[in-house]
């Protein structure tokens, strides 16, 4: 009698799952989305305006929840 979660486990096995960003690049990519962050975040510190909420603050705070992720896992804290 086969299990169909079984099958599915057995054809897992033949493909290995491959990150799109390596364990070797999280560091580079983390810091650079962490700046990245940090600069739009500046700008629209410096000049509020419903219209800049948009262009600015939301890109900064997604920049900066993925970087910070990023770089949790780049040095071995795994969340």
């Amino acid at each position: 009698m086969s299990s169909p979660l079984l099958d599915v486990w057995e054809a897992a096995a033949a493909s290995p799952y491959r990150p799109s960003i390596g364990k070797g690049s999280q560091f580079t990519v983390g810091f650079v989305l962490l700046l990245l962050s940090l600069f739009l975040a500046g700008i629209f510190g410096l000049n509020r305006s419903f219209a800049n909420l948009s262009v600015l603050g939301i890109p900064a705070s997604l920049a900066f929840g993925f970087g910070a992720v990023y770089m949790i896992c780049a040095v071995g804290v795994y969340v």
